[in-house]
């Protein structure tokens, strides 16, 4: 029997039809109570029906590639014989196959894709035809986008985003029946796998309060101050906009300059600070550097109206004002990670502009100052849509922290989405604890002024890199910022993408370091030394093209973080006694992380 069930067509008949009815019957209950847990909070008013202008957006975006298309009777008649081409040649490989001969496929996917790990996706004629059907149909629609000649740049963007999310939201990896490996699962359990996938979602669509939030971790493993965020230290100060985290010392001796880490406020400070093996914070720490940390609020309608320039002044500004107070030093080095460093430029610009030399270098982690090649982020902001967002943020002050998780998980969807949509809700598998995907589901809200400034003078009219931003009644030159600067940009970033940081260095008018780091935009960051991973490329002055600095770089084994400390040293390098939170009259208000940190969206 166990001889005949290893059949390719056997293994997928279901072996007990009895206990699988039951368990159809107990995932179609489990189905209606999903529905139940969506409708309800409409019912009552809770939850707003806001997708249509996003859907609208859409179809108006893809019918503009129709057009083009449809317009030359010619034109569409190539398109058609192109797919149809494609599919005559699949259909063509199959016979031969079928009929014992060898064949070359006619779609592959990349090496790279784990959609289709599983060995029956080639083994399996079925399956092999389905996913080259698909993978066929899904090229010839990128292809449409691409070659659609009348488009204007920004349109041919937002369509080729919106059709590969179609793509990748069809592909036959994500439904039962074309699945070989789920297909295996459902009949070896007889259905089990979609019972508790049910109930999976039902849980998650609860969590949402009638959106899915789909989890990523097993959220239950995790708490900051117990497993995360542990590194010693102090809450020092704090105002409306954020606290202040001074660190304990772990060596006799610091270096005089402090250092000062500005985090996105897009997401929680403790990315730098997860287990204690991870933490670039107690790294730092440990090599003598005494580090304080802006840990920002999460905001609600009480800041809607907190600008760029109140998260300037009230965040790094009136910080430089407590690590004097606390370490008598007037000079510091400033780090700043991805819009926490977008607003440390706009500081230091602001800072060229009235005589304020307090920051003596900065550190910038997978930042844009240049918004020009700010990559797929910027599918999202046109005139239109940030008139959309600007319109709902008015309503509560604020924009949903689910709303900017959603958007940066789109950017990688089938890692980030799908994924786990197959896991969870079709395998019925609970996921996998991670430290880093429990970070990535504490999101933050956004105020509604400071978004809208960041949205409009950034990404839509690029006025830093142009000169044209004014904050503070300051018009910002990043050409008067001649501080040294150390450009930390990732090879795979889909948020802050390593020609953007590379072209945004030629804004400083002082010496720039650019280090290009292997991963992406959060493990290309997060690399402790220990772990011996990744690589890290330095060069030449960040001039002209990427590829050709890249093609003289030198590549470099493991982290990047003892190459920046040395840097740093090299600047000044002069030491002091150890200071330690509380000195000097400074008052504690409480431990670290903080209670901002742990405010939920």
């Amino acid at each position: 029997m166990t001889e005949d069930r290893q059949h390719p067509v056997l293994q997928y008949i279901i072996n007990n039809p009895e206990a699988f009815a039951q368990n159809l019957a107990k995932t179609l209950e489990n189905a209606g109570k999903a529905l139940a847990a969506y409708l309800e909070p409409r019912e009552k008013g809770e939850v707003k029906q806001d997708g249509t202008d996003e859907l609208t957006n859409i179809i108006k975006t893809l019918a503009q590639v129709g057009e083009y298309w449809i317009s030359d009777p010619e034109r569409a008649v190539a398109a058609q014989t192109r797919l149809m081409n494609g599919y005559i040649t699949l259909w063509n490989s199959s016979l031969k196959r079928m009929m014992g001969e060898a064949t070359e496929p006619a779609a592959c996917p990349p090496s790279r894709d784990k959609r289709f790990a599983d060995p029956d996706w080639e083994n399996n004629q079925y399956f092999d035809f389905i996913k080259q059907l698909y993978l066929i149909t899904s090229k010839w629609a990128e292809d449409l986008v691409l070659d659609a000649k009348d488009l204007d740049e920004h349109t041919r963007h937002k369509a080729e985003f919106y059709v590969n999310q179609i793509s990748n939201a069809l592909s036959p990896s994500n439904f039962l029946m074309t699945n070989p490996e789920l297909l295996r699962l459902t009949v070896e359990s007889n259905g089990e796998n979609l019972v508790k996938g049910m109930q999976h979602l039902v849980e998650d669509i609860r969590a949402g309060h009638g959106d899915l939030k789909i989890r990523q971790t097993d959220m239950s493993k995790f708490s900051l101050g117990e497993n995360l965020g542990l590194t010693p230290g102090k809450v020092i100060a704090q105002n409306d906009v954020c606290q202040v985290i001074q660190y304990e010392p772990t060596t006799p001796q610091v270096l005089k300059r402090p250092l000062m880490i500005v985090p996105p406020w897009i997401n929680k400070f403790y990315i730098l600070d997860l287990t204690p093996e991870k933490s670039f914070i107690k790294w730092c720490v440990d090599q003598g550097h005494t580090v304080f940390v802006i840990s920002w609020v999460n905001p609600d309608a009480r800041q809607a109206e907190k600008s760029f320039e109140h998260y300037m002044k009230e965040g790094i500004l009136n910080t430089l004002d407590i690590i004097k107070k606390a370490t008598k030093q007037e000079e510091v080095n400033a780090i700043g990670y991805c819009v926490g460093g977008t607003l440390l430029a706009v500081t230091l610009a602001y800072m060229a502009a009235t005589g304020d030399k307090r920051i003596a270098s900065a550190t910038f982690f997978t930042t844009q100052v240049d918004f020009t090649f700010a990559g797929d982020l910027k599918v999202f902001v046109d005139e239109e849509q940030i008139s959309m967002l600007e319109k709902k943020m008015a309503e509560q002050g604020y924009l949903d922290g689910s709303k900017m998780a959603s958007a940066f998980n789109m950017l990688r969807s089938n890692d980030l989405i799908w994924s786990y949509v197959v896991n969870n809700y079709l395998k019925g598998k609970d996921p996998f604890p991670f430290d880093l995907l429990y970070w990535n589901s504490d999101s933050t809200r956004m105020p509604a002024a400071n978004h809208s400034f960041y949205l409009r003078n950034c990404y839509l009219e690029n006025n830093l890199a142009k000169g044209k931003m004014e904050v503070g009644g300051q018009r910002l030159d990043l050409s008067k910022v001649t501080i040294p600067i150390y450009n930390l940009a990732t090879r795979e970033d889909h948020i802050a993408p390593p020609q953007s940081v590379f072209l945004g260095s030629s804004c400083f008018g002082g010496p720039v370091n650019y280090v290009l780091s292997g991963s992406g935009h959060i493990a290309g960051v997060v690399n402790p030394p220990a772990k011996h991973k990744y690589q890290y490329w330095t060069g030449a002055t960040p001039k002209g093209d990427l590829g050709d600095w890249l093609d003289a770089a030198t590549e470099n084994a493991g982290s990047w973080w003892p190459h920046w400390d040395a840097w740093i040293r090299e600047q000044d390098g002069e030491e002091v006694k150890a200071r330690k939170p509380g000195a000097n009259r400074v008052k504690i208000l409480e431990d670290a992380p903080g209670s901002y940190v742990r405010a939920k969206a």
